[in-house]
């Protein structure tokens, strides 16, 4: 679990060779089957959701084919290194597994945001914003600084579009290592905190910062845009029927889902040396960047974070308590 991890870690050498013997597979790790449910119930949730909202998804689009392709791959590996012979098979087939799961739950989060949007009603923008105030949070003079200098504009960027990049590190090192257990409790913390971020998100659904108080010409145009504002009232007058996977936006203004990554991946990585401080500066970077590339309040992001400490917390003690069971 994040929250008790061991402090001695075993860190691969550098002579250890893909094609040694296989390792011996964690015995205190989440069973597969329970990783595979979870994935098939959140799965039929959000078809049901689909359904009510009355949104497709075109099974014949390129994108759609595209990722279909990918999951059977992952599938075939998976299935045919289930007992692997060698070092190599063994993290083919990890990394398989972790990869697959962790991009299935992003893609059918972000999928999710669309009828959750088309389901809900008005902005918090005013209340968000209120709160900023209190918070003595400035965005506007901070997209002002961003916008003056092209140098903060690419770093932001960078540092933003970085979410993809940190969970590719970790789950190729669990890989690697062998730390079957601690992948997927970072995956199933993971999974939690993108199930409380949807929770939330259709009771505090906003536009965004930049929408709601910038006026006149936008001088730079963030990551996220004005994706908020745009989508969701055309989610909720149905007046768009079909999602394009290849072309997904995420719609969740508050709970800030890169906070809650942030401070999940920064969990995950504190008891790995080689990663801890280089995914700790990367994250922090991305957490600056995050108000004005994410167009998010303040507040946003405290909830982001609260959300994913909740996820931490609920995962741990539910761990902890299984494996006192087991040793029981």
């Amino acid at each position: 679990m994040f929250l008790s991890l061991p402090t001695s870690l075993s860190i691969p050498r550098l002579q250890d060779r893909t094609d040694d013997p296989v390792r011996p597979e964690p015995e205190n790790a989440i069973p597969g089957i329970w990783l595979a449910a979870g994935a098939l119930i959140s799965l039929v949730a959000l078809t049901a959701l689909m359904a009510w909202e009355q949104l497709r998804i075109d099974p014949w689009a390129a994108s759609t084919l595209s990722l279909s392709a990918v999951a059977a791959l992952a599938g075939v590996v998976l299935y045919t290194r289930r007992r692997p012979d060698t070092r190599a098979q063994q993290i083919a087939r990890d990394i398989s597994e972790y990869v697959g799961l962790f991009a299935l739950i992003c893609l059918m989060g972000a999928t999710a945001t669309y009828p959750l949007s088309a389901g809900s009603h008005g902005f918090v923008d005013p209340w968000l914003q209120r709160t900023d105030a209190l918070l003595h949070f400035n965005w506007l003079a901070l997209y002002d600084l961003v916008a003056a200098h092209r140098s903060l504009q690419l770093l932001g960027t960078i540092a933003y579009q970085s979410i993809y990049v940190t969970p590719a590190l970790l789950l190729g090192y669990f890989a690697w290592a062998n730390r079957r257990a601690e992948a997927r409790l970072f995956i199933v913390t993971f999974w939690l905190a993108a199930v409380l971020t949807l929770l939330l998100f259709p009771f505090i659904p906003a536009e965004g910062p930049l929408a709601f108080l910038w006026r006149g010409p936008i001088p730079y145009m963030p990551e996220s845009a004005l994706y908020q504002a745009s989508l969701i009232p055309e989610l909720r007058q149905h007046a768009l029927h079909h999602v394009d996977l290849g072309a997904l936006r995420g719609l969740v203004s508050a709970p800030s889902f890169h906070t809650a990554s942030a401070v999940l991946y920064i969990a995950a990585s504190w008891s790995i040396r080689p990663l801890r401080w280089p995914l700790l500066a990367l994250n922090l970077a991305m957490l600056l960047s995050t108000p004005v590339e994410g167009t998010h309040y303040l507040t946003d992001m405290i909830v982001g974070a609260v959300v994913a400490i909740v996820a931490l917390i609920i995962v741990a003690q539910v761990n902890a308590a299984l494996t006192l069971k087991d040793d029981g």
